[in-house]
C-alpha cells in the first residue's frame, strides 16, 4: 500500500490539543492544515473523525463508532449460524480461535469475530484509517456493555506487522485478509457515503498479492481471504476451500488442521 494523501491531524478546541498532537505523532501524520488539504481528522470532545474537503458532495465526517449505524446494527443481530466469516474462520460454539486481521479498515469483520468470542489483533496499514480505529476502539472499551467488552477482544498492534512480525502479542490461530480490490462501475454506485469516503482515502491495495506468503507464515492454522465473488484468486494461489455469501467468497489457505499437533 502506498499512502499519498496529506492527513492533518487538528484540534477543534483548546482542550483538545495536546491529545491531537499525541494521535499524530503516534501515527506519523502532520498536525497542521494547508490549503491544499483534501482531507482532515479533526479531534473534537475526544471523539476523532475524518472531513473530505474535496468532497463532490455534501458528506458528514467518517468516525468509527461500535455503539452506531452498521456495526452496531450488524453485532445485535450477528448468529454463529448465518455468518459467512465465521464458517471460514472456523468459530463454533465450542471453539474460538485467535485472529489476527491484517486488513482491519473500519474494524467491522473484527468486530463481529470479536463479538463471537474471538480475540482478534487488528493491523492496519494506512496510519489515517488507524487512527479513527484506535480512536473508535478506545471510546467503545470505555462502556460497560455488551460491544464495550466484544470491544476489549480487540487489539490494534500496528500498521506494518504482518511484514515485520513484531508486535504480536501471541502467534494467531487464523490470519484473516481483506484486501483493497479495484472498484468497477457497478461496485461504485453500491457503495455506501462513508465507504466512498474511506475508498477515496485509501484506494486499491495494488501491493495485495505480496499479503499471502507473510500470512501464512505467521498464522497457525489457516489463512482467510475475502474476496468479491468475481475476483481472482491472491497471488494467483488456489485455496483449499471457500465459503460464499452473495457478493463475497472467503477463500480459505490450510496450514495445518485445527485438530493437529502443532509440532
Amino acid at each position: 500500500m502506498t499512502v499519498t494523501a496529506r492527513v492533518p491531524v487538528l484540534a477543534s478546541s483548546d482542550t483538545d490539543i495536546v491529545a491531537a498532537k499525541t494521535i499524530a505523532e503516534r501515527w506519523g501524520l502532520p498536525s497542521e492544515a494547508r490549503g491544499d488539504d483534501a482531507f482532515q481528522l479533526w479531534l473534537n470532545e475526544g471523539v476523532l473523525a475524518l472531513h473530505w474537503l474535496q468532497s463532490p458532495q455534501k458528506m458528514s465526517p467518517l468516525v468509527v463508532d461500535f455503539h452506531q449505524g452498521k456495526a452496531a446494527y450488524r453485532a445485535q443481530n450477528t448468529q454463529l449460524k448465518n455468518e459467512a466469516i465465521a464458517k471460514a474462520v472456523g468459530v463454533t460454539g465450542q471453539f474460538k480461535p485467535s485472529v489476527v486481521d491484517g486488513t482491519a479498515g473500519l474494524g467491522r469483520d473484527a468486530f463481529v469475530l470479536a463479538g463471537l468470542g474471538c480475540d482478534v489483533q487488528l493491523i492496519e496499514r494506512h496510519p489515517v484509517v488507524a487512527a479513527l480505529l484506535d480512536n473508535g476502539l478506545h471510546r467503545a472499551q470505555l462502556e460497560a456493555d455488551d460491544i464495550g467488552e466484544a470491544c476489549q477482544r480487540m487489539h490494534l498492534i500496528g500498521t506494518d506487522n504482518l511484514y515485520t512480525g513484531k508486535g504480536f502479542t501471541h502467534e494467531p490461530d487464523v490470519v484473516y485478509l481483506d484486501p483493497m480490490y479495484p472498484k468497477t462501475g457497478k461496485q461504485k454506485a453500491q457503495v455506501k457515503k462513508d465507504m466512498q469516503m474511506f475508498q477515496q482515502l485509501v484506494g486499491s491495495d495494488n501491493d495485495a498479492d505480496s499479503l499471502l506468503e507473510p500470512a501464512l507464515a505467521h498464522t497457525k492454522f489457516r489463512v482467510v481471504v475475502k474476496r468479491p465473488n468475481s475476483a481472482p484468486f491472491l497471488a494467483e494461489r488456489e485455496p483449499n476451500s471457500q465459503i460464499k455469501s452473495k457478493k463475497h467468497r472467503f477463500d480459505v489457505y490450510i496450514k495445518r488442521g485445527f485438530n493437529e499437533s502443532a509440532n
